[in-house]
């Protein structure tokens, strides 16, 4: 007979503050949970955001510390590979280091599928062998083929990834989406399929957009979470990064259109202003405002050089 490891409660060793976070305030130490939100939340780069925070060691998002960084495996499914070292020199260029410098490992494998044995147990090497402190998996939604909506075939799938975090101590974060118009519930409810993806979540964080505001929801499972966050995707040079959005006094009313937002930009600058400059001015979606500044340009109301734009003469 072999009996289970156990130690009496008085004796259980007292964890120190630090250790009890992956990411301060954002992720816990080795918890597995979801990075949930609808399509176009920006899921996948806030995945990426943390990646690049363990293995360096700066802050995620500006603004939550990492204080013991380590290798972070990532398998990304949905993403041609030179798409994901392109989002990541630019999340790179936000935290000010070199992606050649960080031990981000990324799984160039075409399928990983965790329904599939001999799938589970290549992935089960692959962390043992590089012991990573942080695994991302991004999306959920391909890395099988089974019903998301039936409970008995998602638990196991969500019980192995618990038993991979137990057994080798790796945080797990798995990219998931939400359903459509799932707005106006509780974030964790509004994930797709089975209930078992917000039960097994120790961290979980949930993006929501609201016209061109993207708002983050944190929950911890045995930890208070931030208040709610507002993010924008901002441009670094030629790449992207998400950054936590300054929030606007409620007394500030903002400008009505984008077009309105870019002419008062413009007009208090006197000057020709950058697309970064404008982008972080007008607080819109980079696809939107390069498409208002196209129509307003052609319309004759913007003039365009290589530094960026200003009012028309005239």
């Amino acid at each position: 007979m072999t009996l289970l490891p156990v130690e009496p409660a008085h004796r259980l060793a007292d964890r120190a503050e630090e250790r009890r976070w992956l990411i301060t305030g954002l992720w816990s130490e080795e918890a597995v949970g979801i990075v949930g939100g609808e399509p176009k939340c920006c899921k996948s780069f806030l995945a990426l955001e943390m990646a690049v925070s363990v293995a360096a060691g700066t802050p995620c998002l500006r603004r939550f510390p990492v204080t013991q960084p380590g290798r972070v495996l990532l398998y990304a499914a949905e993403d041609a590979l030179h798409v994901v070292r392109r989002r990541l020199e630019g999340i790179c260029a936000a935290a000010g280091v070199a992606l050649s410098e960080l031990d981000v490992q990324v799984i160039t494998a075409p399928t990983v599928r965790l329904d599939l044995e001999a799938d589970r147990t290549n992935l089960d090497e692959t962390v043992a062998a590089l012991q990573p402190r942080l695994l991302v998996l991004d999306p959920f939604v391909r890395l099988h083929r089974i019903d998301e909506n039936a409970s008995g075939e998602v638990a196991p799938l969500l019980a192995f990834l618990r038993e991979l975090q137990r057994r080798y101590g790796v945080a797990v974060a798995v990219v998931h989406h939400a359903k459509k118009g799932g707005g106006r519930v509780r974030a964790g409810q509004a994930l797709r399929g089975s209930s078992e993806f917000h039960a097994w979540g120790d961290s979980n964080l949930y993006l929501r957009r609201d016209g061109d505001a993207l708002s983050l929801a944190v929950e911890h499972r045995a930890a208070p979470s931030v208040p709610d966050l507002v993010l924008e995707l901002t441009q670094r040079g030629d790449a992207l990064a998400l950054e936590v959005a300054e929030r606007r006094p409620a007394d500030e009313s903002p400008p009505t259109s984008v077009d309105e937002r870019i002419t008062r930009a413009l007009a208090e600058a006197g000057r020709t202003v950058s697309f970064a400059d404008l982008r972080a001015a007008c607080r819109a979606r980079t696809a939107t405002l390069y498409e208002r500044l196209a129509a307003m340009t052609a319309a004759g109301l913007l003039a365009k050089d290589g530094a960026g734009y200003r009012l028309a003469d005239g």
